[in-house]
């Protein structure tokens, strides 16, 4: 009974803001382009920049946890081949999806309520590790003709270069801008919630068998993955929640830009992630369960 209390404190939160951000899109369908550029140029890059340069995050400590989210997304990409195939499905379609998952929109938030401020940090890291594989490999295996190098210019992988500089050195700014800059940085946290329940909105009923592989696909593999790797690993406490939950969480919206950007049936892409994050609300309290 106290374990769903607990699992509910931090769902009912996050889905809530969901929910709200969804019946508001379907009734007033926003437009989210202006939105998603100042998240990914402005917000975000604060966000990240502070949570890693804070002075109580010491990389070292989150390290084996690093490493562990690098092969979680490595492995989780290796199975997604071998499903491609198994299922005649494009691997330049599927792989991307089961290999990236949400943890800046849903991830970050479910962090920060599941395991305390004190650990959010290590989940900001995951974060930024998923980033960097998914703007250089990610980018490449979506498309051969990827310009990575522009990609990993963006103002967020910027931030994430300054930031893990920033915690192996200790250098940072003054602590009247450092404040400034974290209160801009977790205004994103909700936003993403709001804005996820507002593409949810786009989901259609014709796009649930097509969209069905890669959203069972992603949390599944993840999750299957990420039990092993705690235990081999010898996380414990909240690095092992953190992994666990980062294994279920679903499709990285973030996949889906990269999809239309390079033409790589960007529908069915779409369809994978809008469902898969509607099937969140079943695997993240699993996740949470065996976290927790």
């Amino acid at each position: 009974m106290e374990l769903a209390a607990r699992i509910a404190q931090v769902i009912v939160p996050v889905f809530l803001i969901v929910a709200i951000g969804f019946f508001y899109g379907r009734r007033t369908r926003p437009d989210l382009s202006s939105f998603n550029r100042i998240v990914l140029d402005v917000l975000a890059p604060a966000l990240v920049y502070t949570a890693l340069a804070a002075k109580d995050f010491r990389l070292g400590d989150h390290a084996v946890l690093l490493a562990g989210g690098a092969i979680l997304i490595l492995g989780s990409g290796a199975v997604g081949w071998l499903l491609s195939r198994a299922t005649h499905t494009q691997p330049r379609t599927l792989v991307p999806v089961v290999m990236f998952n949400n943890c800046g929109n849903m991830g970050l938030p479910l962090a920060l309520l599941a395991f305390g401020a004190e650990s959010f940090g290590a989940a900001v890291a995951l974060f930024s590790i998923s980033n960097l594989i998914h703007f250089s490999l990610g980018a490449r295996i979506t498309s051969a003709h990827a310009r990575t190098r522009d990609l990993l210019l963006s103002p967020l992988m910027i931030a994430t270069a300054l930031g893990f500089a920033s915690a192996a050195s200790g250098v940072r700014p003054p602590d009247m801008l450092f404040t400034g800059l974290k209160i801009m940085g977790e205004a994103m946290l909700p936003l993403m919630l709001f804005a996820l329940g507002v593409r949810l909105t786009a989901l259609r009923r014709q796009d649930v068998p097509r969209g069905l592989l890669g959203a069972f696909a992603r949390p599944i593999i993840g999750l299957a993955l990420a039990l092993p790797l705690v235990w081999a690993l010898g996380l414990t406490g909240a690095s092992k929640g953190q992994l666990i939950l980062f294994g279920s969480l679903p499709p990285a919206v973030m996949q889906f830009l990269l999809a239309e950007r390079y033409r790589q049936e960007p529908e069915k892409v779409a369809a994978m992630i809008l469902l898969g994050n509607a099937l969140a609300v079943l695997f993240v309290p699993l996740a949470l369960a065996l976290a927790l």
